[in-house]
């Protein structure tokens, strides 16, 4: 009898990302499919079976596991709120259930990266960590105790949305001088008037001003990090998302600011590293979700 397998889906706003994982993490194939436009409930959701359906002609898989881009409901039943799809409380797990007849259940992406990192990635020695994934906005995964931690309603952490500065820029989430304000690719463009790659490129030919920017940029960062780490000490802080591509110019910063603002008793052997999936970490994580579920319904 062949080895068991889940279907890990990456639900984004362009692109569905998925692939068919053993359970020790092996991708056996995968595709990618563009995310369809207007991305109304019905249509993306139809675009995931027929995926589902490449990947697994013979219809063998066990279960399916997906990431969304936006908070779930608790039980990992339900899309709550979508902004970047449109979508608001979409039945998300009983839809695909009702039509592939396999165990489903899906969580916020950023969550699904954290599982992905802690699995297979750069958190995988570590029971306690946390993942910030700094792109167009600031997404958090936290792990404790080698388990996802999403709080009593689904929803913890959020951790691109604590405040770092309270009278600071107005947020998405309704919150002022949230940390996404200050280190997302958004923030950048607004404060630079720039691209972060071009920051990148621009410190690496020497250019002062941009050095100075990664500088600060890590500092910054620090400052939310060390809220974060007063609360949670975990044993890593595992930095993903686009701009984690100038880790190296910002994490010198990132390090001694920590280590200033941080009690030694509560940072004691903290890493901070970059994570290793990249844009295979939410479809990583997502595998991962549907093995837990699959050991849950034993």
């Amino acid at each position: 009898m062949s080895e068991p397998y889940v279907i890990g889906v990456d639900l984004g706003g362009t692109a569905i990302k998925m692939g068919r994982f053993s359970p020790k993490g092996e991708c056996l194939n995968a595709v990618t499919l563009p995310t369809p436009q207007p991305p109304y409930p019905d249509a993306v959701l139809k675009a995931v079976v027929q995926g589902i359906q490449e990947l697994d002609p013979d219809d063998r898989a066990i279960a399916i596991g997906m990431g969304i881009p936006g908070p779930v409901d608790a039980a990992g039943r339900v899309a709550r709120r979508a902004i970047n799809l449109g979508w608001y409380d979409v039945p998300v797990s009983d839809t695909l259930e009702h039509v592939t007849a396999k165990p489903t259940v899906i969580c916020n992406d950023a969550n699904c990266a954290g599982l992905g990192e802690a699995w297979l990635g750069a958190g995988s020695q570590f029971q306690n960590l946390i993942l910030l994934t700094l792109g167009t906005g600031v997404g958090g995964a936290i792990i404790l105790n080698g388990e996802l931690f999403v709080g009593r309603d689904g929803t913890a952490g959020e951790l691109g949305l604590i405040t770092l500065d309270y009278n600071g820029p107005p947020c998405n989430s309704g919150n002022r001088g949230s940390l996404e304000q200050h280190v997302s690719v958004q923030a950048i463009r607004r404060r630079q008037g720039c691209e972060p790659h071009e920051l990148d490129q621009r410190a690496r030919q020497g250019d002062p001003a941009a050095i100075a920017f990664w500088q600060e940029y890590g500092r910054e960062l620090a400052a939310g990090i060390a809220s974060l780490v007063y609360v949670l000490t975990p044993e890593a802080v595992i930095i993903g998302g686009g701009i984690s591509a100038a880790s190296d110019l910002f994490f010198p910063s990132l390090m001694s600011e920590l280590e200033a603002r941080v009690l030694p008793t509560s940072r004691n052997n903290l890493h901070c590293l970059r994570a290793t999936l990249g844009n295979q970490a939410g479809m990583v994580g997502a595998a991962k979700l549907a093995w837990q579920f699959v050991k849950q319904r034993l």
